[in-house]
């Protein structure tokens, strides 16, 4: 049976339309996955040693701050971790036990990467901790206890569709809680380290985790077991409709249409609300550079690089998805008499009234200084006036249908990935520090800034020469789009 499902899932792979955009990904996230390895793989063996040498008890030291390391592991499988689901409509139909595909279905979570690529830290600290003469059992009971718990994030973590602000809010407050260690008010690891401390002193305490990774499998499996069936546990849950007229944005005219149409998008649906939530979050991204929070990022180029990105959270993360937020009724507006200028500058003037928007918000950066919001100012010119035409021009080449319905995958998905919108994606942000750099090793940072404001002036003089060669763009990948649309995989 598990033999059947993989030839299934083999041959909707490689009959995909997109199957060379995703065997390039497939190759780029191997080698990712070999840099990850390599990394855990030098912790796992310099860490104990790095510990040591800085006068620390190496397995009590790492036991201590183990309780931020599994609470950033959730939040990070939350929203990188592709759920594996099983395309079960047709399967339903056919004489498949649904005990079997949810087996396979859950199964296929437990080889996730996020799961194995953790042991080539847990097992060579593991057997350092056992050359370094500490209690076998003891080694032995503590990295079967870690074992449980990445286990038990990744069962956690199939629960937790479409649950973003409690994921955000937790991690939020262990941050809170980071922060208060770290100034010396608080310190949560007082009560959570004897827990993973006593998995290496009191062996018997490996009971607990393996009864609750035990209980939250049994509990997956009965939970979709119950709801695997078409008339309800697939059904489309249906919302009472409601109307809104939005006459303000009348007077954008033509384009008034479009711009209700998105608002009303973002309004209800569970994909869009998410990625506009996610972009408020690139807000709070500048306090890492502005606030010196981490000594790599403080220089000048990587100012501009988060000035840009604080303003253009909106603009990265829902305009990039252009036009694929319209991707279930695209094939039916292609066949309307609708103008692809009116509708690419509405989607224009949304995200540079999200980037106006944010900028306005962006007003307690002041408190690092003018010059940190004069960057900020800068980043938003380029945004409006730069990026916001090239994530347009991107949009011409991503064929990703997108699951309104699905509050998941808020990064985007694999097919958005090609070498085209990966060309164009890179003036994004390398443009304003190129720029930026140039100014500042001439005639200092104010030049440099000038420049950046410079390019982003120029492309609000050209916008309608630039919408002239864009629309000719989607006008020849117009056919392609739809196709790629009423692609299921």
């Amino acid at each position: 049976m598990i033999k059947k499902f993989i030839s299934l899932e083999w041959k909707s792979f490689i009959r995909s339309a997109s199957f060379k955009t995703n065997l390039a990904l497939k190759i780029l996230m191997g080698l990712g996955a070999l840099y990850f390895i390599f990394v855990f793989a030098g912790m796992g063996i310099g860490l104990f040693f790095g510990l040591e040498k800085a006068g620390f008890e190496p397995l009590s030291k790492i036991n201590q701050f183990l309780i931020y390391f599994f609470v950033g592991d959730l939040v990070i499988r939350y929203f990188f971790q592709k759920m594996p689901i099983v395309n079960i409509k047709p399967l339903l139909l056919m004489p498949f036990k649904k005990s079997k595909i949810v087996n396979y279905a859950l199964g296929k979570t437990a080889v996730s990467f996020f799961n194995w690529m953790y042991a080539f830290f847990f097992i060579p600290f593991s057997i350092i901790l056992l050359v370094q003469g500490y209690n076998p059992l003891g080694v032995i009971t503590w990295h079967l206890g870690m074992l449980a718990m990445i286990y038990i994030n990744n069962f956690i973590n199939v629960f937790l569709n479409d649950k973003t602000v409690f994921v955000v809010l937790l991690g939020l407050v262990f941050a809170v809680f980071g922060g208060l260690q770290y100034y010396g008010y608080f310190d949560l690891t007082t009560f959570t380290q004897p827990y993973f401390q006593g998995l290496y002193e009191k062996p018997w305490m490996l009971i607990f985790p393996l009864i609750v990774l035990f209980g939250i499998i049994k509990y997956a499996f009965s939970y979709f077991n119950s709801r695997m069936y078409l008339d309800a546990g697939l059904a489309k849950k249906e919302n009472i409709a409601t109307n809104e007229n939005l006459d303000w944005l009348n007077r954008f005219g033509k384009i008034s249409v479009f711009l209700k149409n998105d608002i009303k998008l973002i309004k209800r649906n569970k994909r869009s609300k998410t990625t506009v939530f996610m972009s408020v979050l690139f807000l709070f991204y500048g306090l890492l550079f502005f606030g010196n929070a981490i000594e790599v990022y403080d220089g000048p180029f990587w100012r501009m690089f988060a000035a840009v990105f604080v303003t253009g959270g909106f603009l990265f993360s829902f305009g990039q998805f252009v036009p694929s937020w319209d991707s279930a009724y695209y094939p039916l507006m292609m066949t309307q008499n609708i103008k692809y200028k009116e509708y690419l500058q509405s989607k224009w003037w949304l995200v540079v009234i999200a980037t106006g928007i944010s900028t306005v918000i962006c007003l307690p950066y002041l408190y690092f200084g003018w010059e940190t919001y004069l960057a900020i100012l800068v980043g938003a010119v380029f945004n409006m006036g730069v990026n916001a035409h090239l994530v347009l021009l991107g949009g011409a080449f991503i064929k990703t249908p997108i699951d309104l319905t699905s509050g998941k995958k808020a990064f985007g998905d694999k097919s958005s990935f090609n070498i085209k919108t990966l060309l164009i994606s890179l003036p994004k942000m390398l443009g304003p520090m190129a720029l930026y750099a140039i100014g500042h090793f001439t005639l200092g940072p104010v030049f440099g800034y000038a420049l950046v404001a410079i390019a982003g002036l120029i492309g609000f003089a050209f916008r309608d020469k630039v919408f002239n060669q864009i629309i000719k763009i989607y006008k020849s990948e117009k056919y392609k789009t739809i196709a790629a649309y009423k692609q299921n995989n």
